[in-house]
C-alpha cells in the first residue's frame, strides 16, 4: 500500500530524526540536557519549523523548544490556545544510539528477521497481522529503535507544516513542546510552565493504535545508602559490618510479589533498579509505582521500617533513605475539565477511528506538566515494544495520530474563551 503525502512525511522526518544519537543518561546530574544529541535534535527541529513558517519560536538551552502556531479564526474569535508535547531522548534499557532504521515498504506477515541472532516474531506480536501490506519501520536489532518518542516528534512537526499551509482548516493558536531527558524522570526538571498559554495539553508519546491514557502511576525514586565497618577478612570476626550483605537482607525482605514482573493492571511495586558498593559502602536505587497515592507511601514508609529493622540486625551499620516524589497521577488534574478528554472522543468519532482508554504503568511529561497546572492526557503513535530491540512503528497509524490531534484542535476551535 502506497503511503499518503502525510503519512510519507512523517516518515521521512522519523527516519531523520531516529539517525541522530538522542540516548539520555540518568547518571548525569550536573548537565542539562544529559547528552549534546538531544540539544542537536532541538535545534533541527527549531530549523524546520522555521521553515514550514513558524515564526514564534523560543529555545530554552535547558533542553526545550516550544513553537508557537498562529491561529487563523476570522477576526473577533477567541478559543483557548492548547498544546501538544513530545520529548526527543531516547531510553538506554538497550543501546539507544547508533539506530539504523529498517522500512518494510509493504509487510508480507511473516516473522521479521532483525538480524542472524534476532527475530521479530508474529507469534510474540500478533498485532503485527494488523499490518499485513502496509509500512512498518523496524530496527536492525542491535538498539531501539526510537518510536518513543520520535514518532511523537515526527507526527508533531509533519502537522505543524500542514497547519502553516494555505488549506489548513480554521484553527486557534497553537504550542508545540518538546523536551529532553524524558526518560531520566528529569524531563521538566527545568521547565519554566510560565511560558505556556495553553489550557491543555496532549503528549503524543503513547504506544499502539487508538490507545489514549488519561491516569498514570504515583511514581518516588528512594535512594538507600548502607555505610558498614571493613575489616581485614581473616581478622573479622565480631568487628566487620559488610555493607554488601545488609543491601542483599534489604533488599531480599522486599515481597517478590509486589516487583513489576510479578503485577499488572492497577497493582503497584517495588522495583531494585540498581546496586553498585563495596564492603564499607553500598548503593541501592529503587522506583516505587502505585496508581494511589496513599499506596506509594505505604510502600515508602515500609522500606523505611526496614531500614530500621537492618541497623538492628546489623549493629554498628547505618542506613540512610532519601526519597523523591517524581511524578503524580495526572487524572487528578484530568478529570477538572471534561473537555479535554471529550475533545479525543469526539476527534476519535469523526474520524471513525476506535479508541481505547488504558491505564499508564509508567508516566509522561504529562504528569509532571499536570502537577503545575496543565493537565496533559497521552495519545497513541503506534509504537510497540517500546525500549527494547523488538520495537516497531506502524507508519499509517503515526499518519492516524496526526489526523486525530488535528481534530482535537478542531474540536478546541470551537470553544469560545
Amino acid at each position: 500500500m502506497k503511503n499518503s503525502p502525510l503519512s510519507q512525511n512523517i516518515l521521512e522526518r522519523f527516519l531523520r530524526y531516529v539517525k541522530i544519537d538522542t540516548m539520555s543518561d540518568p547518571h548525569v546530574v550536573d548537565r542539562r540536557p544529559t547528552s549534546e544529541g538531544q540539544l542537536e535534535l532541538l535545534r533541527l527541529l527549531e530549523q524546520e519549523l522555521t521553515a514550514a513558517g513558524v515564526k514564534d519560536i523560543v529555545f530554552d538551552p535547558n533542553g526545550y523548544l516550544i513553537a508557537r502556531l498562529p491561529a487563523n479564526l476570522p477576526r473577533g474569535r477567541s478559543v483557548p490556545t492548547i498544546g501538544f508535547m513530545a520529548h526527543v531522548d531516547v531510553a538506554d534499557d538497550v543501546m539507544g544510539n547508533g539506530v539504523k532504521a529498517r522500512v518494510i515498504e509493504a509487510y508480507d506477515g511473516k516473522d521479521i528477521v532483525l538480524n542472524e541472532t534476532y527475530t521479530l516474531g508474529v507469534a510474540e506480536n500478533p498485532t503485527l497481522l494488523s499490518y499485513k501490506g502496509q509500512s512498518l519501520v523496524v530496527t536492525d536489532g542491535t538498539t531501539l529503535l526510537g518510536g518513543d518518542n520520535k514518532a511523537g516528534v515526527a507526527i508533531l512537526v509533519a502537522l505543524a507544516e500542514r497547519l502553516m499551509g494555505p488549506d489548513a482548516s480554521e484553527h486557534g493558536e497553537v504550542e508545540l513542546i518538546f523536551t529532553t531527558d524524558e526518560e531520566t524522570g528529569g524531563g521538566m526538571d527545568a521547565f519554566d510552565v510560565s511560558q505556556l498559554k495553553s489550557r491543555c495539553c496532549y503528549t503524543i508519546d503513547g504506544g499502539a493504535r487508538g490507545e489514549i491514557e488519561a491516569e498514570c502511576f504515583n511514581a518516588a525514586t528512594v535512594e538507600v545508602d548502607f555505610t558498614g565497618i571493613p575489616f581485614h577478612l581473616g581478622a573479622a570476626r565480631g568487628r566487620m559490618v559488610n555493607s554488601v550483605t545488609m543491601a542483599v537482607t534489604f533488599l531480599n525482605s522486599i515481597p517478590q510479589a509486589e516487583s513489576p514482573e510479578a503485577t499488572d493492571g492497577r497493582y503497584g511495586y517495588y522495583c531494585a533498579e540498581e546496586i553498585s558498593g563495596s564492603l564499607a559502602k553500598t548503593h541501592v536505587v529503587l522506583y516505587l509505582r502505585d496508581f494511589d497515592m496513599a499506596e506509594l507511601e505505604r510502600r515508602v514508609a515500609t522500606l523505611e521500617q526496614l531500614a530500621k529493622t537492618i541497623e538492628k540486625l546489623y549493629p554498628g551499620g547505618k542506613v540512610e533513605l532519601n526519597t523523591k516524589v517524581v511524578y503524580q497521577n495526572m487524572y487528578d488534574a484530568i478529570k477538572k475539565d471534561p473537555l479535554i478528554m471529550e475533545a479525543i472522543w469526539e476527534a476519535g468519532n469523526k474520524l471513525d477511528l476506535e479508541l481505547h482508554e488504558k491505564i499508564i504503568r509508567g508516566g509522561t511529561d504529562g504528569a509532571r506538566l499536570a502537577q503545575m497546572g496543565i493537565p496533559a492526557p497521552n495519545i497513541f503513535t503506534g509504537s510497540h515494544n517500546l525500549h527494547s530491540r523488538y520495537e516497531w512503528v506502524a507508519v499509517p497509524v503515526m499518519e492516524e495520530a496526526a489526523l486525530l490531534i488535528e481534530q482535537i484542535i478542531s474540536f478546541w476551535s470551537g470553544v469560545s474563551i
